[in-house]
């Protein structure tokens, strides 16, 4: 386990050489897998990093600030319809995916505002309702959004250059992702990240120091939807045409899955759990001949493989990817000394509603 000896190191993006070393094969290896994959696994990477994206936006309202939200998909639809009507209308890219996150964020203030009066269960109910009235006025907002017939997306270009491909799109895709994860680490090392980790570990105490928990309730929901409608814009630019349907509880219930099986409250557990859970269909779709015809061609043969790993994970590893990442990085840098019991689990307690 590694000790911090002064200031600078904690408030360090980059902490020690192992860390530069990991970074760097990393980025060496992102900006490779384009020119070595056949095209359609690069556009799979695409839409992981786009999941990557809005799983990190997640993270910010349900892993840093304790709120629960079953309706995430709603501001992903909001950024991807905004985006692709100011696309048509001639917007340059770099502007209408701002303006996306911007209108994004705008929805995401109007639901945090009464929002905050609730909590828990209570919370969820009203972001599920949330985004099942947000997909059904698009559905019948014909005039605007096309309804069920969809809308089709123009291609990206940026000074001239068409993004549409597949390569290119997967660094527009990895772009967007390296700047808002590199927000989101400086936010979380600042006084307003402290603040949105108070709120969730106590309401109470945190209203005791001095922080204003309604505004920072709000703020999270404002910062996770801003995020979601740049991964809508990205996503709109993936499939190329919207409709409402691909919006819809089974998107919202995706997150929540990358979420809690990446680790909560974790930067580097909203991009594992994105991947693991970007990587199931194609998994799925892998081993389906291999399975009996009457199991491989049931319904719903996806949801019970997501219930199983949720269930793996809530068993055997409840801190989520995260947390066997760091038990490995444990035993990797303590090896031959590494002991069992270091990383030994405790028992978790529902936090008290006393608070209102």
């Amino acid at each position: 386990m590694a000790y911090l000896t002064d200031y600078g190191q904690g408030r360090a993006l980059v902490r020690g050489p192992r860390q530069r070393a990991g970074l760097a094969a990393s980025a060496v290896l992102l900006a490779l897998l384009p020119f070595v994959l056949p095209g359609y696994y690069v556009g799979e990477l695409s839409f992981i990093l786009i999941m990557c994206v809005a799983s990190l936006g997640l993270m910010v309202l349900t892993g840093f600030t304790g709120q629960v939200s079953l309706g995430q998909a709603a501001f992903v639809a909001i950024g991807a319809y905004a985006h692709a009507l100011l696309l048509t209308q001639g917007v340059p890219l770099v502007l209408s995916l701002l303006c996306a996150g911007a209108i994004a964020g705008l929805a995401g203030l109007l639901i945090g505002l009464p929002a905050i009066r609730v909590s828990g269960l209570h919370l969820a109910m009203v972001t599920l309702a949330f985004s099942i009235v947000t997909e059904h006025a698009i559905g019948r907002w014909t005039s605007l959004t096309g309804g069920s017939s969809g809308l089709a997306v123009p291609d990206p270009t940026l000074f001239g250059f068409n993004l549409g491909g597949t390569r290119a799109f997967y660094f527009l895709c990895l772009a967007v992702l390296v700047l808002v994860l590199l927000g989101l680490l400086n936010l979380m090392r600042s006084a307003t990240g402290r603040a949105l980790v108070g709120v969730r570990d106590s309401e109470a105490a945190a209203q005791g120091l001095g922080i204003a928990v309604a505004r920072y309730k709000v703020l999270a929901f404002v910062i996770s939807a801003v995020i979601s409608g740049f991964a809508g814009g990205l996503l709109a630019h993936q499939t190329q045409f919207i409709t409402p349907e691909g919006f819809g509880l089974s998107l919202s219930l995706q997150l929540v899955l990358m979420v809690f099986i990446g680790g909560m409250g974790s930067l580097r557990g909203a991009i594992l759990g994105a991947v693991l859970i970007g990587l199931l269909p194609s998994f799925i779709s892998w081993i389906k001949p291999f399975l009996p015809a009457r199991i491989g061609g049931s319904f719903g043969l996806e949801m019970f493989v997501y219930g199983a790993v949720l269930t793996l994970f809530v068993l055997l590893e409840p801190r989520g990817l995260n947390g066997r990442w760091l038990k490995f990085s444990a035993f990797v840098s303590s090896f031959p000394l590494y002991r069992r019991g270091t990383y030994k689990r405790t028992k978790a307690y529902m936090q008290s509603e006393r608070y209102r």
